[in-house]
């Protein structure tokens, strides 16, 4: 059986692809093309943000509180406030853009510390938290969690979406 945990797993794969292209693009500050930068961010606040911190946040976590791993402190606590410090950089770069002379500079170290800050908080999930969610977690609570997740995939981010932001991570990796 799969675990809820899995698909958040493969959905990390896809941002840490988007994670290269951005810090890619962000070693050379004077060169951003903004309306890539703008898909970056779209990408980042919808798809990483709005649908797979959701489902940590509005789900997982909330589920591993319920069998005894506080939220309050502890690792789901470090998660919660790096989700915030990450949507601060997001909000940066998007405020930047428009800006009626966008800072690339700016945007760039926006991209890089959000990138830095994003690939030490999914290695923590992966490799910590995660594991200790398996742990944790029934086999049925496994299973209402993976429908839960389905859920917000169709109810509240729309069909299809999720495939649309795969096929723009595929872009954004490509170029």
């Amino acid at each position: 059986m799969e675990h809820a945990t899995d698909i958040l797993k493969h959905e990390h794969q896809v941002i840490l692809h988007v994670l290269d292209a951005a810090e890619r693009d962000a070693q050379h500050p004077e060169a951003l093309d903004l309306e890539r930068v703008a898909k970056i961010a779209d990408f980042l606040r919808n798809f990483a943000d709005r649908c797979h911190h959701a489902k940590e946040q509005d789900l997982l976590f909330p589920a591993m509180n319920r069998r005894g791993l506080p939220s309050d402190t502890g690792p789901i606590a470090v998660m919660l406030h790096e989700h915030d410090e990450g949507r601060a950089h997001v909000r940066a770069i998007i405020l930047e853009l428009e800006e009626a002379e966008p800072d690339r500079a700016e945007i760039a170290r926006h991209l890089r510390e959000f990138a830095n800050l994003l690939r030490g908080h999914i290695s923590k999930e992966d490799d910590v938290l995660y594991v200790m969610a398996d742990q944790l977690l029934t086999p049925a609570d496994q299973e209402e969690l993976t429908a839960a997740f389905e859920r917000v995939e169709r109810e509240e981010i729309g069909e299809g979406v999720h495939e649309q932001y795969h096929q723009l991570a595929h872009e954004l990796i490509e170029h």
